[in-house]
């Protein structure tokens, strides 16, 4: 890629996929979504009760109100520092999800449902920190597809993903790995892919995230064993342009499942 052209790159650009010739190709004919992703760091006992019925009662209500949808929230089963929760916002463009929280101020039924959570005093609060990023979805991937139990409330469960790149340039390749056809190797194996994120705001950047689902976690050894085997991943695994060490520096894996009142 020409040293000048990948300098002048933006964030938004770095989430194009990269032609043969270096150059982006064009965006997807589907819009492609933004995602805003919190994670809410709780202490076990009063806080998880009052962070979820928070999110259950309050949050995805006046969320869907606004409009937007599916919403996913999660608890965090496997990861460092648990316990967590996990909430997943889908939005047509980040102005949008920059605003909800000035939004939700506005809605008086929000505001009753979430006083509890609110207004909990310090020496009673109601989670330790809140963190958020803003994400775009993938041009190869540009919507959120809630898996089939999502409906029903069927047993699933769900892995988040986090790549780190040890430069913009790497980043944008492993971006463009993806997009040549990863997609159809994580299906081939049996996951059911969610949605695929390259971060515009949040921490340790540049790093992409992406969630899959599968209805157990009895399955998943079963479904990476597959997922290594597939003849699709083989083929990009080996070509020297996606090899693993310069392109990802570190993964962050989270096995979650859904809140009672996730959309997701």
């Amino acid at each position: 890629m020409n040293r000048r052209r990948f300098l002048a790159a933006s964030l938004a650009t770095s989430a194009l996929a990269l032609g043969k010739d270096g150059a982006a190709q064009a965006p997807a004919t589907v819009a492609r979504e933004y995602y805003q992703i919190r994670r809410y760091q709780m202490r076990s006992g009063l806080q998880t009760k009052l962070t979820e019925s928070y999110i259950g009662d309050a949050l995805i209500p006046a969320l869907t109100r606004l409009g937007m949808g599916p919403i996913g929230a999660f608890q965090q089963d496997f990861g460092s520092e648990t316990p967590a929760f996990y909430v997943l916002v889908p939005g047509t463009s980040a102005e949008t999800l920059a605003q909800v929280s000035l939004r939700l101020g506005d809605d008086a039924v929000f505001l009753k449902a979430a006083e509890p959570f609110w207004n909990a005093p310090a020496a009673a609060r109601a989670f330790e920190r809140v963190d958020t990023s803003l994400l775009l979805a993938f041009s190869g991937w540009p919507k959120l597809v809630p898996p089939p139990g999502s409906a029903t409330k069927a047993k699933r469960i769900f892995v988040l993903r986090t790549y780190e790149s040890p430069s913009d340039r790497e980043h944008v390749i492993k971006v463009e790995m993806f997009n040549s056809g990863e997609f159809e190797c994580f299906k081939n194996a049996g996951f059911h892919p969610v949605f695929f994120g390259d971060t515009l705001i949040g921490t340790r950047m540049p790093s992409l995230t992406y969630m899959l689902s599968l209805a157990s976690l009895e399955e998943l050894n079963a479904r990476w064993d597959a997922f290594r085997n597939d003849p699709g991943w083989k083929k990009l695994s080996t070509d020297p342009k996606y090899s693993f060490d310069p392109i990802v520096s570190n993964i962050t894996n989270l096995i979650l499942s859904p809140l009672a009142a996730s959309q997701i």
